[in-house]
């Protein structure tokens, strides 16, 4: 890396250097992380997280990071454990597209693990420190993906955006920053992704470990542990990913979730809306239902969810709480929303199949149609669908407002979401994100 044209960028982004619109969607993505925060904050796989990472990762020095919508402390790793499982717990965090996983979970969390309260950091660092996340981190998953047999999961390559972060913040030189990046790539999760696609579990998509080993490579890069290189950094057949770094903004493809659940079953969720919208169908009306669609999305094959993993790694089930309840949020996907024998019933009539054609545009894109036969006979057939809230067809600001402060409200923190969002949506001007941070901590 003659110059260290990567460390550089990441140790020297200026606010100044990065275009008007990517701050925007950049201040948005915060926005709807701390929703995600707050609504993952209720779920059981948060309190175990925390309740573990308390005991195994104590603050010790008395400035510990805080849990996210909690109030306890832990060590920065163990914060970074517990945020980013957190987020990830409630699938309705953003993506990427080509890294087919999640780079703002991790980011957000590292953000908060390196924020050190005895120091101050203003709002326009913040969000450069959360933008040097989302880029790295992004680039590394697009490389990983395109070197590796494997399907891993985003904490694989999260881990070297949230070093990215540790870098920045604790203003390493070059030569340490390429060793955290190494030491993270080393030490990230490469846990099988599709594993948790057959078997929905609360291990998600690695994230907190990812974040987790994020901020250890940087600890240990800075006390001199050496890493590098950085494979998927510095590899000749990756490195024309990383040659438009600072000039092409992979944050700006990023998608915004319009529900709780896989990105990937949200092109048959819009599919089955289609109709609903055109037609007015009602359950009872309905015969079967069959989905096109590529080939990992066909894997969603959960019916009858028992668990809040299970609802979210689950295609029929979202699908038939659309046609059933209207709406796929929270209440959807926990509780006694999962108990729900109108939307079971309806889920166990869903048939998924692979259309080759869709499967062969993915990732990069991902395309679904339903059919739904009445018990009249007639069959309704969807146009192709696309999910909602991708770079090409986004969610308007006013549509991820209503998110947040629906998220924040339903979470029981509504009281809160004006003047969080408020100090989110002109960070560049807040001084010091301290009174921000303490917002998202308090319980």
């Amino acid at each position: 890396m003659p110059g260290n044209p990567i460390c550089d960028f990441i140790l020297h982004l200026r606010s100044g250097d990065i275009p008007a619109p990517v701050l925007h969607r950049a201040r948005r993505f915060l926005l709807d992380l701390i929703g995600v925060a707050a609504a993952g904050s209720r779920l059981p796989v948060s309190r175990v997280i925390k309740d573990s990472a308390e005991t195994l990762f104590a603050a010790g020095d008395g400035h510990g990071r805080p849990f996210l919508f909690d109030g306890r402390l832990a060590s920065p790793a163990g914060a970074a454990l517990a945020n980013a499982t957190t987020i990830d717990g409630f699938d309705a965090h953003d993506g990427h597209p080509l890294t087919k996983g999640h780079a703002g979970c991790g980011s957000l969390a590292g953000l908060i693990a390196f924020a050190d309260p005895r120091e101050t950091l203003n709002g326009t660092e913040a969000l450069a420190r959360l933008i040097v996340g989302y880029e790295v981190a992004i680039r590394a998953g697009i490389a990983l993906h395109a070197t590796a047999c494997d399907y891993h999961t985003s904490g694989a390559w999260v881990s070297l955006g949230v070093a990215a972060i540790g870098a920045r913040s604790m203003e390493l030189d070059a030569a340490r920053t390429r060793e955290a990046l190494g030491i993270a790539e080393y030490n990230g999760p490469r846990s099988q992704m599709m594993r948790c696609i057959d078997h929905p579990t609360m291990v998600k998509d690695g994230s907190g470990w990812g974040a987790m080993a994020g901020v250890v490579a940087a600890h240990l890069a800075r006390d001199g542990f050496t890493g590098a290189p950085a494979v998927t950094v510095e590899g000749e057949n990756v490195r024309h990913l990383w040659a438009d770094l600072g000039a092409r903004w992979r944050l700006a493809e990023q998608y915004l979730k319009a529900y709780p659940v896989c990105r990937w079953a949200q092109p048959a969720i819009e599919a089955a809306a289609q109709l609903q919208r055109d037609h007015a169908i009602r359950p009872e009306a309905i015969r079967s239902i069959r989905i096109r669609t590529f080939l990992e999305a066909s894997k969603l094959a959960v019916c009858t969810p028992a668990t809040t993993e299970q609802a979210q790694y689950s295609l029929p089930f979202p699908v038939a709480a659309l046609l059933a309840r209207g709406r796929i949020g929270p209440a959807e996907i926990e509780g006694a929303g999962l108990k729900d024998e109108t939307v079971l019933s309806l889920a166990r009539r869903i048939k998924l199949m692979e259309d080759a054609q869709f499967s062969s545009r993915f990732p990069a894109e991902r395309w679904a149609v339903a059919e739904i036969e009445l018990t009249d006979g007639q069959v309704l057939t969807s146009e192709p669908a696309v999910a909602r809230g991708s770079a090409e067809n986004p969610l308007s600001d006013e549509e991820v407002g209503h998110k947040f402060r629906e998220l924040m409200e339903v979470s029981g923190f509504g009281e809160r979401a004006g003047r969080i969002e408020e100090m989110v949506l002109s960070l560049e001007d807040v001084p010091d994100v301290t009174p921000l941070l303490a917002e998202l901590a308090r319980p």
